[in-house]
């Protein structure tokens, strides 16, 4: 004579409750990808003081006076340069400071932030 089944029986995968039904969970390391970086730019323009110019280098982006002069005729030969590589919040945080403190000297130098 067979025996009776028991309940949750031998089949695999079937345990009884609260054991898990035999399967194994595997916890996975996260994956942590670099943020993104962007560029903060700034625009030549026939106003701005080159003067201007390098303080604000050296006040926002803590440049110094010989790396802020080489910067600023960059900007001026070229068009446009490339103030410091940041983070999203940080690229904009500096841009806006830029942008403030254009506005109150009176200055049109213009800032904005690309993708790297």
């Amino acid at each position: 004579m067979a025996e009776p089944k028991k309940p949750g029986g031998d089949e695999p995968g079937k345990g009884r409750p609260g054991d898990g039904g035999g399967q194994t969970v595997l916890e996975r390391e996260p994956k942590l990808h670099k943020p993104r970086l962007y560029k903060v730019l700034l625009h030549n323009d026939d106003y701005t003081t080159m003067e201007f110019v390098v303080w604000v280098l050296q006040m926002v982006f803590q440049k110094d006076q010989d790396e802020a002069m080489a910067l600023m005729l960059a900007v001026h030969q070229t068009g446009r340069g490339v103030a410091g590589v940041f983070t999203k919040d940080i690229a904009d945080s500096k841009c806006d400071q830029v942008m403030e403190l254009a506005e109150a000297n009176s200055m049109p130098l213009l800032c904005t932030t690309e993708p790297d």
